[in-house]
C-alpha cells in the first residue's frame, strides 16, 4: 500500500511530460500545426514553470522541444488554451527541452 502511494506521487509531482520527451506517447519535437479544434495536444503559454521549454526552428526539429510550426503534414497538432491544459509551455531562444 505504502509503495503504491509513493509511486502515484512520484507520477503526479513529475508532470504530464514524461521523462523521454512524450506526451501519451507522442514526441515533443518535430513538425507542429497550431488548429483550432480537435487538437492532439492542449497547450497553455506560460512565462514561467513549464512542463516544457519550446524552441521554435525553421528546420530540422529533432531535439526534445523544438517545433517548427507548419500549414500541412505536422507531426502533431496543438490548440492553445487559456484553461486546462494538458501541457504548460515557454518559448525558449536556447536550450529547449525538460524544465
Amino acid at each position: 500500500m505504502l509503495i503504491e502511494l509513493a509511486l502515484s506521487q512520484s507520477a503526479a509531482l513529475s508532470g504530464p511530460v514524461a521523462e523521454d520527451c512524450t506526451f501519451n506517447g507522442i514526441p515533443l519535437h518535430g513538425d507542429v500545426e497550431i488548429v483550432e479544434s480537435f487538437p492532439d495536444i492542449r497547450v497553455q503559454l506560460v512565462t514561467s514553470f513549464p512542463d516544457l521549454k519550446v524552441k521554435r526552428v525553421t528546420s530540422f526539429p529533432d531535439d526534445c522541444g523544438e517545433w517548427e510550426f507548419v500549414d500541412s503534414f505536422p507531426d502533431f497538432t496543438i490548440q492553445f488554451v487559456s484553461s486546462f491544459p494538458d501541457i504548460k509551455i515557454e518559448y525558449v531562444s536556447s536550450f529547449p527541452g525538460l524544465p
